[in-house]
């Protein structure tokens, strides 16, 4: 791992611990929020599924009347059935907050509370398998609208999984060693500064003493001279 061009001070020392201390807690704040999301986006996934069950029988218990209902009246019988719906429905689109992702909320709401108004039509004049078909529709649409809110909630929820999964690594396998080898660079470089200072000092001192003791032979020698 590469050393951080810096100045091997203690200033910078210290600020590269301080640095390094952040990285760390950020490290575990993200790991934290990537298993918790992980955790959320799996419950999802298995939600989806079982949806998509859901959904897809009753798409195809729908599809199965309809051909009967097709087969028993004529195209135009069958327009005229479901020309004018007396019922509707409108979606509201609200978002919350899971772990800084903005999820979808789908909530719908019928024009009506009566739910025999799923049927515009009359029952004398049209084959039961079309009441079959239209009741499937209608039952499977609450879930066809919540299938849809956790798909796009699995999307989002797995582009910040990734976003999260590389910073975890970049912090893990990129910042945190190259703090880590910057502060031990730099430690040792003071500490070889240190023992530099100490050796000259000591130099220093025993040039120190020694003119010292020389001085003190000369004066002797001075006194003794007269």
């Amino acid at each position: 791992m590469a050393v951080m061009n810096v100045n091997p001070t203690r200033m910078e020392l210290t600020n590269l611990k301080r640095k390094l201390t952040t990285a760390r807690r950020g490290h575990k704040l993200l790991k934290d929020k990537r298993d918790e999301l992980m955790r959320r986006f799996l419950d999802l996934v298995r939600e989806n599924k079982a949806l998509r069950r859901q959904v897809e029988e009753g798409i195809n218990n729908a599809n199965q009347h309809m051909a009967v209902a097709r087969s028993v009246m004529s195209d135009s019988a069958l327009d005229v059935a479901l020309m004018l719906p007396t019922q509707s429905m409108t979606l509201e689109i609200e978002e919350k907050n899971v772990m800084s992702v903005m999820l979808p909320i789908f909530d719908t709401k019928f024009k009506t509370a009566d739910n025999n108004d799923i049927f515009s039509y009359g029952f004398a004049f049209t084959s039961s398998d079309l009441d079959f078909a239209v009741s499937s529709l209608s039952d499977i649409m609450p879930l066809m609208i919540r299938l849809a809110e956790i798909e796009k909630s699995c999307q989002l929820m797995s582009a910040e999984i990734e976003k999260t999964r590389r910073r975890v690594n970049a912090l893990e396998h990129v910042m945190i060693p190259r703090y880590e080898e910057t502060i031990k660079y730099i430690t040792m470089k003071l500490d070889e500064n240190e023992r530099s200072s100490t050796t000259r000092l000591m130099k220093v001192k025993s040039m120190m003493l020694e003119e010292a003791r020389q001085k003190a032979i000369q004066h002797d020698l001075e006194v003794a001279a007269h």
